[in-house]
């Protein structure tokens, strides 16, 4: 597991490929500006939240105008409010109008994954169930929104398709059975977790002949959950995925099992309302 206050290494990456599709060849509206004018801003929250995206808000000022003061009074994963101030800015107003955007695009969209992961963090309180993400994040954003979700309290499932092995229901048929899947897996990569990815009892059964350390129960529901937590008895870690919604998820989690994961959190995120203004 990630550490929550570590960044990802991409960031750079990622608000340059923003601020190229934003601005273009140049953004003709700022230009209507005195070169030489400066200016002070500040964003504010319009509704209560949790904060996530800061280093990404920094880099879109950073690239533009490296001048460009920047005075936050909150952090990544803390609360606000609405009508908070989060930040002033202060530097030329060109740069500052015309970075805008990209900044509140990005501080809006993690703010929102952090914050709906809460909501499901909250809803298993008191149990022993931990809140996983998926790979179902949106193109060009894993490692932002996969920090996103540790700042609203979740954990971080596989990165991608290198970290770790998930053995779902297409790799099965094609390799001929979950056992010749893991015994491939063992052979090829020993060092990494095995993750099987079971849609009935009887295939928990082969997984845990095959010594996988996790299983991914599919689609279970509440009966079949706690007769899978019941056969495995702590011999794997146990997964539920698959429809779990936040008014279901309680229920899910009391049955026992260790992970849920959500692929809601990230795919169907929304931006949290913030407003950046001219002071």
């Amino acid at each position: 597991m990630m550490n929550i206050l570590q960044l990802p290494n991409d960031i750079a990456q990622v608000v340059q490929r923003a601020l190229a599709e934003d601005v273009g060849s140049g953004d003709i509206t700022a230009q209507l500006i005195l070169p030489n004018a400066s200016a002070k801003a500040q964003v504010i929250t319009r509704e209560s939240a949790i904060l996530c995206g800061i280093a990404w808000f920094n880099e879109v000022f950073q690239q533009l105008d490296n001048t460009i003061e920047i005075t936050w009074h909150t952090q990544d994963g803390e609360a606000i409010v609405p009508n908070q101030v989060l930040c002033h800015l202060q530097g030329p107003t060109r740069p500052l109008l015309t970075g805008e955007r990209t900044a509140l695009n990005f501080l809006q969209l993690l703010s929102g994954t952090a914050t709906e992961v809460q909501r499901y963090v909250k809803a298993v309180n008191g149990t022993q169930t931990q809140i996983l993400d998926t790979r179902k994040t949106l193109p060009g954003l894993r490692q932002a929104q996969k920090y996103a979700v540790r700042c609203g309290g979740g954990k971080n499932h596989r990165l991608g398709l290198y970290d770790a092995f998930l053995i779902k229901e297409n790799h099965i048929s094609a390799a001929g059975s979950i056992s010749q899947a893991v015994a491939t897996a063992r052979q090829s990569a020993p060092h990494l977790p095995v993750e099987v990815e079971v849609e009935s009892l009887s295939q928990v059964e082969e997984a845990l002949q095959a010594r996988a350390e996790i299983l991914l129960l599919d689609n279970f529901n509440l009966s079949m959950l706690h007769e899978a937590v019941a056969l495995v008895q702590s011999r794997a870690k146990l997964e539920a995925s698959g429809g779990v919604t936040l008014e279901m998820i309680r229920a899910v989690a009391e049955t026992g099992i260790d992970f849920i994961s959500v692929g809601a959190m990230t795919k169907n995120v929304r931006a949290v309302d913030l407003s950046m203004r001219m002071l």
